[in-house]
């Protein structure tokens, strides 16, 4: 496929702000015709999260308060990646112990969603686990702020798909790795990618 003729080139760059997860950025950038124009974004360390499929079938999803949307959001168990050099496998491993008390056997590639590219770097690779089974309770994670108050609920694959479509789920990540999940569970699990695969440049 091609990827267009013109290089769009940086030619300088202003920091806006800099806050604990993310930067807002100016940056100067050459047109096709020789011009430049001014384009502000978010820079984001990128993100990962998890359609967590046990053997009936079903789906965790977890419901929780997002304050930029001021209500709570059904979504996926997800998170940061933003320990620096960590493989995005390890932090989907953790981040559903951490979110939904499950630790995982099988872990594949679904999709990798860019958020929002029109204000936002942002990538979230999304993976399907398999193979569920409890994180004892001794040894769970105490969960703190918005998510002291997660509600943690396990949903057939085919309902939760029905929830997106419908507008109860707007999770863009949540919404693809669910539509994702469907799709390649009707190809029986043909096509998906191993945990390691390189993240998209």
């Amino acid at each position: 496929m091609s990827t267009g003729a013109h290089r769009y080139e940086v030619r300088s760059r202003v920091e806006r702000y800099r806050g604990r997860i993310f930067q807002v950025v100016t940056d100067e950038v050459t047109m096709p015709g020789g011009s430049t124009a001014v384009r502000d974004y978010v820079q984001h360390p990128g993100a990962v999260s998890v359609v967590a499929l046990d053997d009936a079938g079903r789906v965790v999803l977890i419901r929780q308060y997002r304050h930029p949307v001021g209500q709570h959001l059904w979504e996926l168990p997800a998170g940061l990646l933003d320990v620096a050099g960590e493989d995005p496998a390890v932090a989907a491993v953790r981040e559903l112990a951490e979110e939904a008390d499950l630790t995982v056997g099988r872990l594949d590639v679904l999709v990798d969603v860019h958020s929002s590219p029109g204000f936002t770097n942002e990538l979230v690779r999304v993976f399907l686990a398999r193979d569920l089974t409890e994180v004892p309770a001794d040894r769970r994670h105490h969960r703190s702020d918005e998510e002291a108050d997660l509600q943690i609920v396990r949903v057939a694959l085919d309902e939760a798909v029905g929830m997106a479509l419908a507008g109860e789920i707007t999770n863009a990540a949540t919404v693809a790795g669910l539509l994702a999940a469907a799709h390649a569970r009707d190809r029986g699990w043909t096509g998906l990618r191993r945990p390691g695969t390189p993240l998209p440049r």
